[in-house]
């Protein structure tokens, strides 16, 4: 098998497993209407940074850790209660009238403070932004216990399989895969960022009720799943 033919099999598996429906979804969504397409990009980087340190970590002897049931239950747990800190944030600014849709360049003013405090400048919040944005992929993908699983079984053999034939193989699988997740969100954050302009600031607040809701459910069903894993 050829470098090509591995980077398209696995642009095929990483997208079939990008377009269900997912926490990580749901935080590009997020993100990408509050923060713009910017957003929505810098939050699929952060799950490819993690996605990249799994691979490398392959090679080290992480997919018999990750196998283990109680590890995956534990991850699940704690990603449990990150999904619901991240449902909070999104529900209680949206609920309070805080959110409204970004400008063209994805960011939003800042609300005028009557000199109470000092502002920051706008690099200072624009990397605040890009951080948030990074941190809330990481977050979404690694609380998903089954994204551990799916890495520890599919991803284990497709990596231990590349790696047989040497590092520009797993080099070429990553790629594959990764390019799969940033067609697919990229896509998303597209249709969202193209029709910012046809729905108005209730609309869009209600948008994001929906996801902090939805994130809500994911953290209860991930919780019990984590506690099925560990229990099981």
């Amino acid at each position: 098998m050829n470098l090509a033919t591995i980077f398209a099999s696995a642009f095929v598996l990483g997208l079939s497993g990008a377009m269900m429906p997912g926490s990580l979804l749901v935080v590009n969504i997020s993100e990408t209407s509050r923060r713009g397409l910017a957003g929505g990009v810098l939050a699929v980087t952060g799950h490819a940074l993690l996605e990249l340190l799994v691979v490398v970590g392959f090679a080290f002897g992480l997919g018999d850790i990750l196998a283990r049931r109680p590890v995956a239950g534990t991850i699940g747990l704690a990603g449990s209660a990150m999904l619901a800190w991240m449902a909070f944030g999104i529900i209680r600014t949206a609920w309070h009238g805080g959110a409204a849709i970004p400008a063209v360049d994805g960011h939003r003013p800042s609300p005028d403070n009557g000199g109470s405090r000092p502002r920051s400048g706008p690099e200072s919040a624009t990397a605040r932004a890009r951080m948030g944005s990074l941190a809330a992929g990481g977050f979404a993908t690694i609380s998903n216990p089954y994204w551990t699983l799916w890495w520890a079984t599919i991803g284990a053999t497709s990596v231990g399989l590349a790696l047989q034939r040497g590092l520009a193989a797993s080099g070429a699988f990553y790629l594959g895969h990764i390019c799969s997740d940033f067609a697919w969100y990229l896509l998303v954050s597209l249709i969202i960022v193209t029709g910012r302009k046809l729905i108005s600031d209730r609309v869009y607040r209600g948008v994001l009720l929906v996801c902090g809701g939805f994130l809500v459910a994911l953290a209860v069903y991930f919780a019990s799943a984590g506690i099925a894993m560990i229990s099981g």
